[in-house]
């Protein structure tokens, strides 16, 4: 079984609402304003196209900042600091490292992969910075293909370059519709929630014991 794995929120830390908070202290007053902001930027087109690698960082900044009446230093600071801020999630990092284990010694597992909405400077901080990269077999990012998540291309191309069987390749993503897309092509899917949960689901298909 190939297993692939997104990053934000899966192996590495992702809390936009805390941004929020955290850059815009006079514009957000509570978490449900954060929330809101969240929103408002990271799921708008211009974010998605900055996940696509269409839309360069600068641009981001100013056409957010712009759209949305917010001071742009503390714009620019919050783009350009959002790679430091994805750190590893140690409990779903130790899986990937028992999974890794599991394909060296032929139980199970037969390829990890990871599949990720990730601009491109974010990416290659990422890669330089985490050895957990190297217990990979692959992997794509959005930013460098020009496609991202629920779209279909992005799946197929991952597929394609690493000749998957999709009946043998499970995906774990924590957004739901990202999980529907892949079992739309094929795939299995796991929802991912917590890292015990994660467990536990990969123990039912056998690649955990």
């Amino acid at each position: 079984m190939n297993v692939v794995f997104d990053l934000g929120a899966v192996l590495v830390t992702w809390q936009p609402a805390q941004l929020m908070l955290q850059t815009f202290p006079q514009q957000v007053r509570s978490p449900d304003e954060a929330k809101h902001l969240a929103h408002q930027v990271f799921s708008h087109p211009d974010w998605h196209a900055f996940d696509r690698g269409t839309l360069d960082v600068e641009a981001v900044i100013a056409q957010t900042a712009e759209r949305l009446d917010l001071p742009l230093p503390a714009m620019s600071t919050l783009v350009k600091g959002i790679g430091e801020r994805l750190t590893p999630m140690d409990d779903t990092v130790a899986l990937l490292g028992r999974l890794h284990t599991a394909r060296q010694t032929g139980q199970g597992v037969a390829g990890l992969y990871y599949l990720s909405n990730m601009p491109v400077p974010y990416a290659r901080l990422l890669e330089q910075r985490y050895e957990f990269f190297q217990w990979f077999d692959g992997g794509v990012f959005s930013g460098d293909v020009q496609h991202i998540k629920p779209e279909a291309a992005i799946y197929q191309l991952l597929q394609s370059r690493y000749t998957l069987a999709p009946a043998r390749t499970v995906f774990v993503d924590d957004l739901k519709h990202n999980i529907t897309a892949a079992q739309e092509l094929g795939w299995q899917g796991i929802h991912f929630e917590s890292a015990q949960q994660l467990q536990a689901d990969l123990a039912l298909l056998g690649l955990l014991v």
